[in-house]
C-alpha cells in the first residue's frame, strides 16, 4: 500500500471533485440529512477554497496506489501561523493510516509556507477527527476565530524541517 501526496491548484478537476465529496459529508453529517445538491452550491461558494494556493495556502491530493483518496488545504493566517483546514478522506480509504501521514505531509507543506505553529478547529460531531489531532500531538488551545460551526480548537508547533543528510 502506497500513499503519495502533492500540492495541487485548488481548481483542478480531481480537487474540486474532492472538495465537493468533503463538503457534502460534513454539511449531511451536521444536518443529519444529506444534503441537496443545491445547497452544495452554495455552501461551495461559501466555504471556498480559492485561497489555498501559495504563497496564502496550498492545497493536497492524497492517492492510495495512484488512485485518488483525499485531500487537506492549508491557509496561512499569518506569518508563522497556519491553518489546516478540509482534511478528508473517501470513506473506501479510511482505516489504512492515510489520515496521519495525509496530515504529517500537510505540516511538511505547512513548514515550506513558513509556519512554526499548525492549528485547525473542528466540531462536536468530529470524534474521529478530534482523536486523530490528539493521537498526533495536537494540544486544546483557546477559540482563535468565531466561527459558529468550530466547538474544539486545536494547535501544534512545528519543529523546523530536518534537511536529508549525504
Amino acid at each position: 500500500m502506497s500513499w503519495t501526496f502533492e500540492v495541487t491548484p485548488v481548481d483542478h478537476p480531481d480537487a474540486a471533485q474532492l472538495l465537493r465529496e468533503y463538503l457534502d459529508e460534513i454539511a449531511s453529517r451536521y444536518y443529519e440529512r444529506q444534503v441537496t445538491e443545491e445547497e452544495l452550491d452554495v455552501l461551495l461558494e461559501q466555504q471556498h477554497s480559492r485561497d489555498m494556493v501559495p504563497p496564502t495556502g496550498a492545497f493536497l491530493l492524497a492517492r492510495r496506489d495512484g488512485v485518488l483518496a483525499g485531500c487537506a488545504g492549508l491557509r496561512v493566517m499569518t506569518p508563522g501561523i497556519t491553518e489546516l483546514k478540509r482534511v478528508f478522506l473517501r470513506k473506501s480509504e479510511r482505516g489504512k493510516g492515510g489520515a496521519a501521514l495525509l496530515v504529517a505531509a500537510a505540516e511538511d507543506v505547512a513548514r515550506g509556507l513558513g509556519a512554526t505553529l499548525i492549528r485547525l478547529d473542528t466540531r462536536d460531531d468530529l470524534v474521529e477527527a478530534r482523536a486523530l489531532y490528539a493521537r498526533l500531538g495536537y494540544e486544546t488551545v483557546e477559540p482563535f476565530n468565531d466561527d459558529p460551526y468550530a466547538h474544539h480548537y486545536f494547535a501544534k508547533s512545528l519543529a523546523p524541517a530536518v534537511p536529508d543528510r549525504v
